[in-house]
């Protein structure tokens, strides 16, 4: 039973993470209960770690000690323990020193770590928690003393990226350092975490050693088919099975049987769980006991059954990770590893797919079998398959992490019902993406839903959010799975190609027209044919017209196509096509009208074994019209992984802290949220750098020349409020009033229009002409930021032309943003209009973006409009709402989803 926290215990500082080598721990805020733990960790401790942490010879806490350690404020004594199991394995603490006007505050840390766990990455993740925590109080920088003999402790502080200074006194370092993050410090803490994430997931993957729990004598149950998976598919490890009706010397398929896990002989890899969801988490228990290091459970009858069943599920989570496992499902289809060094399939896919370098990930464990026979029919080879299932653990994101550095793996297919953490897919799946190819199926497009069993915070963000930041990241985006294996096709087997000029060959016309027609459809240029030899050529003159194609320096792509005259193509048409593309380097796709087998003679089988082995994969598909769509996938794959990466988003004269600040204090006086009035509106913009054109809030004929005075004729009056603001169509906007009378008569024009709603007009100078944009950011309880960028008018109002991109951007993020609506024509000077001041909107996305990435307590900032003329960009209105930060998803320390 896992103790309840006492009052005030900040549960949000709680935290599974994965450590160095791939295991798990669970950090949390220390609790008064926890003095017998701390004791037992102290008794534990070597002499000299102790002398490191006290300084001192003390072989046990007293119980002063004891209590001073674990009863802390959370304020301006804070305290994290890492546990696994039961066991506390690791503290870290800081006091606040006491405040100093005008220098930030400072904390003394202290760390001690386990003489059990040291090597295991647990001082950095507790430095980036701590470190976290500091920053939530006000913390700014960290000070510690540190004896010079500790070399692992100031190496963690060292290695963690931040600057660090130290001095030297008494014997004794004096280490200090800011605790902000750095690019360099954010830039180590996600290379560590992709280390740790992939080793966690290399340890489900390649285990030496596998227990089937729940192995059944009946043929054709589940427990029966996994276990005979595992050993008809060769796996090359130790195979164990438990039934906890066994007898004493049983064997099952060859195999032993136990009643327990407890009963093993020794720690094992990898428990494929196939038991009655009742006896998921007692199994669990046993298998930590035991010392298993992953889990695949293939059991259903958890969050996908509603309340009660999400509930068991969060237990098995919560067990598995303090016990230093990682799970993957439930409701899980199983993993498959094709590699001869391992030959694992523990699936229920009755046979372990063809090896090659596609890795393929399912969250569907209905769908699975899908998947794999797609890939089964096609002849696409496998490295690695894992179907996620509920995906209470392991994701889509761990799976990414690990192909990362896999070098059986040349590229990627997912997928998705649900993105669970978009900011980090974005993260990982860019930096994939600039090495390998993703091809990912995202499902719900027609309502964005979250199937059953796929816990996830509810999105407010429209589904083209979603579509945004897979284009951000580089991804290759497909409406099925027939076309994930039409794209991967190409991705794996042929040469990524250097632009979107294309040859088109064949022995029809008609094939080619409709070839030739594709491209233009997908946007590639046909810049060869379409070449048609005729109907009865050979396969000389076909080869001679691929060759001339091949030759063209100004083509970086072919498409054969081919007509069989009989219902079987000719396998020396199809070795010729695999011959020709391998001497001419480029992307090559082919269409044999009608079929899709011929991977094998595409492949250059045809021409024996001797050849095949050194000709590369041609993909053929039934239809021209596929094979460009898939072509084309790649084509723009490519030319984005070109694209100049740009910069992170760094605009000179941003005041972050005092925009902190600010937000702070606002909710300080108003804690469940408000929207900030114009001169704190004004303020927090000015932070950012965003100037705001000065404008009054009037009542009166009086009030209203008055502020034309004071703000400089002429002046615009318009309405205020959100349903009448900007409303040209009803004149809730006049222009260009150059003096006292005719403000009055726009005033009194306005009441008799608008009645009650004119009570409050604005008055502001003068911007000029331009084109009025809006650029907004919205907090998303799953995206984190949204910016929005879109032209006024009736683009944005009648069109919802509006395009999203997910901070933090780079330079070449907002140049996309802004160019990405079907109304930026309007800024580049459409139709022999003036070209607009572009950098200068580009500026003020920026920065909106910025603030938007430092601040989760803007829940929404609307600037509206900005004016774009041929110089500058003016912002003359801003709304914005603070609220209490929901917590996003992808924090500023490592740790697993809940």
């Amino acid at each position: 039973m896992v103790p309840l926290p006492p009052v005030g215990y900040p549960t949000r500082w709680e935290a599974d993470v994965v450590l160095r080598d791939g295991g798990t721990a669970h950090v949390r805020p220390i609790r008064p209960s926890d003095a017998d733990l701390v004791a037992a960790f102290h008794s534990r401790q070597s002499e000299e770690s102790r002398y490191l942490r006290f300084f001192a010879p003390m072989p046990r806490l007293s119980a002063r000690d004891l209590e001073r350690f674990t009863n802390v404020d959370h304020v301006d004594r804070v305290a994290l323990v890492a546990t696994v199991g039961e066991d506390i394995v690791g503290i870290a603490r800081f006091d606040a020193a006491p405040v100093r006007p005008g220098a930030p505050r400072a904390a003394e840390v202290a760390f001690n770590i386990s003489d059990a766990h040291q090597g295991r990455g647990l001082g950095s993740v507790l430095l980036e928690h701590l470190a976290a925590a500091a920053r939530e109080r006000g913390i700014r920088r960290f000070t510690a003393d540190v004896l010079p003999q500790n070399a692992k402790m100031i190496g963690v502080f060292r290695e963690a990226g931040f600057e660090v200074r130290q001095g030297y006194s008494d014997g004794v370092l004096e280490v200090s350092f800011a605790i902000d993050p750095t690019e360099r410090s954010v830039d180590v803490m996600r290379a560590r975490e992709q280390r740790a994430e992939a080793r966690s997931v290399q340890a489900l993957l390649t285990p030496s050693s596998v227990v089937v729990v729940g192995a059944s004598r009946t043929p054709g149950s589940v427990g029966h088919r996994l276990l005979a998976d595992v050993v008809t598919g060769g796996f090359t490890g130790t195979v164990h099975a438990v039934n906890a009706e066994a007898e004493a010397g049983e064997l099952l398929l060859g195999v032993p049987v136990l009643r327990s896990v407890r009963d093993l002989p020794g720690p094992v890899d990898l428990a494929v769980v196939a038991v009655p969801a009742a006896a998921v988490v007692p199994t669990v228990t046993d298998c930590a006991s035991m010392g298993v290091r992953g889990l695949v459970v293939v059991s259903s009858g958890f969050a996908e059954t509603g309340p009660e069943g999400l509930a068991l599920q969060r237990e098995l989570v919560r067990i598995a990770r303090a016990n230093g496992m990682r799970v993957v499902g439930p409701n899980s289809y199983g993993v498959v590893n094709t590699d001869p060094a391992v030959r694992l399939n523990a699936s229920l896919y009755g046979q372990v797919p063809p090896a090659g370098r596609f890795g393929l990930f399912s969250q569907s464990g209905a769908l699975a079998v899908t998947v794999l026979s797609s890939a089964q029919r096609r002849g696409l080879g496998l490295s690695t398959f894992v179907s996620a299932g509920n995906r209470a653990d392991v994701s889509g994101n761990d799976l990414m992490q690990f192909w990362l550095d896999h070098e059986g793996t040349a590229a990627v297919g997912l997928y998705l019902e649900s993105v669970g953490n978009p900011r980090k897919f974005s993260r990982v799946a860019r930096t994939l993406a600039r090495k390998k190819p993703v091809v990912v199926v995202k499902s719900g497009a027609s309502g964005f839903g979250v199937p059953p069993g796929h816990a996830v915070r509810a999105s407010r963000a429209p589904f083209e959010a979603v579509d945004s930041m897979l284009r951000q990241a580089g991804v290759i985006r497909v409406e099925n799975v027939h076309q994930l294996f039409d794209v991967a096709q190409v991705a794996v087997h042929q040469p990524l190609p250097e632009g979107a000029r294309v040859a088109i060959v064949g022995n029809s016309d008609a094939l080619g027209t409709l070839a030739a027609d594709a491209c233009v459809s997908w946007g590639l240029q046909v810049a060869h044919g379409p070449v048609a030899v005729p109907p009865h050529a050979g396969v000389e003159t076909f080869t001679a017209a691929l060759e001339a194609a091949f030759a063209d320096p100004g083509v970086d792509a072919v498409v054969a196509s081919w007509v069989p005259p009989t219902p079987e193509p000719d396998p020396a048409v199809a070795a010729a096509v695999a011959r020709t593309a391998a001497a001419g380097a480029k992307t090559t796709v082919t269409c044999f009208l009608g079929t899709r087998a011929v991977s094998a003679a595409v492949a250059g089988t045809a021409a024996g074994p001797e050849a095949a082995a050194d000709v590369p994969v041609v993909p053929s598909y039934p239809t021209p019209e596929d094979a460009v769509r898939a072509l084309a996938a790649v084509v723009r794959y490519a030319q984005w992984r070109r694209r100049d990466r740009g910069h992170p988003l760094a605009p000179e004269g941003v005041d972050l802290r005092a925009a902190r600040a600010l937000v702070e204090q606002a909710l300080a006086e108003a804690p469940d949220g408000l929207t900030l009035g114009p001169e704190s509106t004004r303020a927090l913009l000015a932070a950012g750098g965003i100037d705001l054109l000065a404008r009054a809030e009037v009542r009166s004929v009086e009030e209203a020349v008055e502020a034309a005075q004071r703000l400089g004729w002429p002046v615009a009056l318009k309405t205020v409020g959100e349903e009448l603001a900007g409303r040209q169509d009803l004149r809730g906007v006049r222009l260009g009033i150059t003096n006292a009378a005719a403000l009055a008569e726009a005033v009194a024009d306005m009441r008799q229009v608008f009645g009650r709603g004119a009570d409050v007009l604005a008055v502001q100078r003068m911007a000029g002409l331009g084109v009025p944009c809006q650029v907004r950011s919205t907090e998303d309880p799953l995206f984190g930021p949204v910016v929005s960028f879109g032209v006024e008018g009736d683009p944005l109002d009648l069109m919802g032309d509006v395009a999203y991109r997910i901070p933090p951007l780079t330079d070449v993020d907002v140049a996309d943003l802004v160019r990405s609506v079907k109304a930026a024509p309007k800024l580049f000077g459409h139709r022999g209009a003036p070209v607009l001041d572009v950098e200068a909107l580009e500026d003020v996305i920026a920065r909106v973006a910025v603030l938007a990435d430092a601040l989760p307590e803007v829940a929404d900032m609307r600037l509206s409009p900005v004016l774009v003329a041929e110089r500058g960009a003016r912002v003359l209105g801003a709304e914005v709402i603070l609220a209490p930060p929901q917590g996003r998803a992808d924090p500023d320390r490592r740790t697993l989803p809940t």
